[in-house]
């Protein structure tokens, strides 16, 4: 069972790109995946809004949302629609900042986070990291079965995070998953569109 387009979610790291970022963004954003996520979380807030301006426009020009990342205020001042969490950050806000973003993500790492980022009106989450990484160097991945009982846990969709593969889609699909999240392969690729055709 493959996973189309759609259901993708690509994670930004400029640190990985070979080329300036914002060529990576348009390329990325012309590939029209379900979101990108700007997760530039060494920025300082007064940077970040800079970058995810342009972010915003590039991504705009092809229809494709562009998911801030962090700092709240940031999107605010940017008339954002869309942000994603860390849970100690989604923890702090109040319900109506929560409520001014229609789209309302966080990163969980336990059946209990998830719980818990639906309760606070999160509309999607990312679970993970399923597999071994490159970003969790050290780390063993979750696996499926954790991805299975946060699945089974929320009625919001989940996303995927860490360390995927075409050949594990099928069975990332099969434990109930709404889609996947990519990164480190999406900021190196020399061909985005076809990087991302070997996922769906």
């Amino acid at each position: 069972m493959t996973i189309f387009m759609s259901e993708v979610l690509i994670v930004t790291n400029r640190s990985l790109c070979q080329e300036p970022f914002t060529d990576r963004l348009e390329k990325l954003a012309a590939a029209r995946p379900k979101g990108i996520i700007l997760r530039e979380k060494d920025l300082s807030e007064s940077d970040y809004l800079q970058l995810a301006r342009e972010a915003m426009q590039i991504c705009g020009r092809y229809q494709t949302r562009c998911i801030l990342h962090t700092y709240v205020r940031a999107a605010q001042a940017l008339g954002a629609e869309a942000i994603h969490l860390p849970m100690e950050i989604l923890r702090g806000l109040p319900k109506e900042v929560r409520a001014s973003f229609p789209i309302l993500g966080a990163s969980c790492h336990s059946s209990a986070e998830a719980v818990e980022a639906e309760q606070l009106d999160c509309t999607y989450i990312t679970a993970g990291h399923i597999f071994e990484t490159d970003c969790k160097k050290g780390l063993p991945g979750r696996g499926l079965d954790f991805l299975r009982s946060v699945c089974e846990i929320v009625s919001i969709p989940v996303y995927a995070i860490g360390g995927i593969r075409p050949e594990t889609v099928g069975s990332i699909r099969d434990a109930g998953a709404a889609g996947i999240c990519l990164m480190s392969h999406m900021m190196r690729c020399s061909d985005v569109d076809g990087a991302l055709r070997s996922f769906v």
